[in-house]
């Protein structure tokens, strides 16, 4: 193998595993896409007792320091410069591209607020970025441990990326980004939040709403709990005419408890306290809300 071959050797982590040497797929054995990919996720050399022991934890150490023999061999024999094996230590040589690294480089760049990151706001970082790590692994501890370490990672990157690509005026490429984000967490209100600000920064209020509405019923439906009331701010009370029940009467809720006097709503049947508003008021009535001081039990109005 010659060394513009070498050079271009690339572990793929993300989506799922796969070695390209000069561009091309490599087919190696399960146990030597498990050997590669727990080098790859470590980045540094790693003992063979070690190895053997994460690879093959439920056998005995002669076993599982025969299976290592075996499944270094065979990665070898089809990529002799892919896993460096000196004395008692292996790991990947070192011009070995791993997707995964990149990704977090980039996730890191994305999170430092001070920093600018102009190189990071592209749709090949939005991709890597948008898919798990190893998805389909879910017999090993130590790839179940990367894959929740990078999902976190993940997601605080890409509302991060939202946030920097709604500030330069970048919307389209910010709602792909915020979307990016709640479909890896949808029960995550600082996903909902950054996409719903860039729904708003665009002027798309119908889309900001029916976001909304869909986390809420997404929280409430799965874990019994309301958006927090800074969730609920987001939205202007005259953005609510007659989108949905939920919104209007969480966005009312929070209303009554935050604004001092209370409200209290003329309708064409009379007053009604500001307490019983959102059960006795419908959406025709918004135009009658006002604020006005409830007055004591008994006096005239």
């Amino acid at each position: 193998m010659d060394n513009a071959v070498v050079r271009s050797t690339t572990v793929r982590l993300l989506r799922g595993f796969s070695l390209l040497v000069d561009c091309e797929p490599v087919d190696i054995s399960w146990s030597g896409q498990r050997l590669t990919a727990l080098l790859a996720l470590h980045g540094r050399p790693l003992t063979r007792s070690f190895v053997a022991g994460a690879l093959w934890p439920d056998t005995t150490n002669v076993k599982a320091s025969a299976n290592l023999r075996s499944s270094l061999w065979r990665v070898q024999r089809l990529c002799r410069h892919v896993i460096k094996a000196s004395g008692q230590q292996l790991k990947l040589e070192s011009h070995v591209v791993v997707d995964v690294h990149e990704a977090e480089t980039r996730a890191h760049q994305l999170l430092e607020g001070g920093r600018s990151c102009g190189d990071a706001l592209t749709a090949a970082i939005r991709s890597d970025l948008s898919h798990d790590l190893l998805p389909d692994w879910y017999d090993d501890d130590w790839v179940i441990v990367e894959r929740e370490r990078y999902h976190q990672l993940r997601l605080y990157a890409l509302e991060a990326m939202c946030e920097r690509l709604t500030s330069t005026g970048r919307y389209g490429e910010a709602v792909d980004a915020g979307l990016a984000a709640v479909r890896a967490g949808p029960l995550r209100e600082s996903a909902h939040e950054v996409l719903i600000k860039a729904h708003l920064a665009t002027g798309n209020r119908y889309e900001a709403i029916s976001q909304y509405d869909r986390c809420r019923h997404l929280l409430v439906s799965e874990l019994g709990l309301e958006p927090s009331p800074a969730l609920r701010r987001l939205l202007p009370l005259e953005l609510v005419d007659r989108m949905g029940g939920g919104v209007r009467d969480l966005i009312l809720q929070t209303i009554e408890q935050s604004q001092k006097p209370a409200y209290v709503a003329r309708t064409p049947s009379g007053a009604v306290s500001s307490r019983r508003f959102r059960f006795c008021v419908g959406a025709a009535d918004l135009a009658f809300l006002e604020p006005r001081p409830v007055q004591p039990s008994g006096s005239g109005q």
